[in-house]
């Protein structure tokens, strides 16, 4: 779900980055914001109104206030109290421009917050949409690890004792990244991005059973861990199970979903023996190579058929 974020919140936050003054401190600033885009209200100054966008903050900017100075007094009322009477939790004003006594009484009526914003039209917008869609951005908690793996955001999940923190640890050992362990907080960036990183609180510790707790940035150094990172596949982590059938050529892809983004899903069964840690390292090479145009399991197949296809061509020809 996407994070609570209200007008105090974001005055607290931002305030400074964003150059607010709150022009009208008399009114409860806990309403909440949730949409991460903003709007002029231009067409509603003029106005129409039928397809106001509710929910979202208002920005004027100076070709918003010369229109409204431009009309008569009793139109530049009415249009006032039209818009405010819109959906709305805020309205910005940008470039520290003179605010009309007539604005902030409609504000003042209607319940609606005014905050003057000394940035450019473009700063502020700049700045506040490249805040508002982090914090908004839906979230999740999950309950695996993650590495950065020769770039590549490997989520390592299954059941609880099955090995995934040891797997990492094993990986940062070999020089890859530790981003979490245990719990991953997961948000989704636009429409197929998801970032992960781990709870302020935890850092970057991890639990090993039969350790305790450790610190990875304490015992291998600050290029051992990373702030976030992209999960771009889920490497899921299962005892072997003689009952089942399990791929051997990956011409059968899995897929995981994540906050509604489908993602690549590796499915590795571990039994004695198995270096779980240099199969990872192949896990998270193999999204390289597609990426440079190799897909291995396709071009065998390929091949194969194609090694195949001059003997299946005899014998449909052979009539004895």
């Amino acid at each position: 779900m996407p994070s609570v974020l209200t007008l105090s919140r974001l005055q607290e936050l931002k305030g400074e980055t964003l150059s607010l003054e709150l022009l009208t401190p008399e009114l409860d600033l806990e309403r909440q914001c949730d949409d991460s885009d903003l709007s002029s209200p231009g067409v509603a100054l003029a106005g129409y109104v039928d397809r106001f966008p509710a929910g979202r903050m208002q920005v004027l900017g100076e070709t918003e206030l010369r229109y409204l100075n431009s009309l008569e007094p009793a139109v530049r009322r009415h249009r006032l109290d039209t818009l405010f009477k819109q959906d709305f939790p805020a309205l910005f004003v940008t470039k520290g421009q003179e605010v009309p006594e007539e604005l902030l009484a409609s504000a003042r009526a209607h319940g609606k917050p005014v905050f003057r914003s000394y940035l450019t039209t473009k700063e502020f917008y700049g700045r506040i949409k490249a805040y508002l869609e982090v914090a908004l951005a839906p979230s999740t908690s999950l309950h695996g690890s993650l590495a950065d793996v020769y770039g590549v955001g490997l989520l390592f999940v299954g059941q609880s004792g099955i090995g995934k923190s040891e797997c990492v640890l094993d990986l940062v050992e070999r020089g890859h990244r530790l981003v979490a362990d245990d719990v991953v907080l997961a948000s989704r960036r636009g429409n197929d991005v998801v970032i992960g990183k781990g709870h302020p609180m935890q850092r970057h510790r991890m639990e090993i059973r039969g350790i305790g707790i450790i610190d990875i940035q304490a015992l291998f150094g600050i290029r051992a861990t990373r702030q976030q990172k992209r999960i771009e596949v889920v490497v899921q982590l299962e005892e072997w199970d003689d009952s089942r059938t399990y791929d051997r050529t990956g011409l059968v892809r899995d897929e995981a979903e994540i906050l509604g983004v489908r993602l690549p899903k590796v499915m590795i069964p571990l039994n004695p023996g198995k270096n779980i840690t240099v199969m990872s390292e192949v896990v998270a090479m193999n999204p390289l190579l597609r990426y440079a145009g190799i897909d291995s399991a396709a071009e065998f197949d390929r091949e194969l058929k194609n090694t195949l296809l001059p003997r299946q061509e005899y014998l449909e020809e052979d009539y004895e």
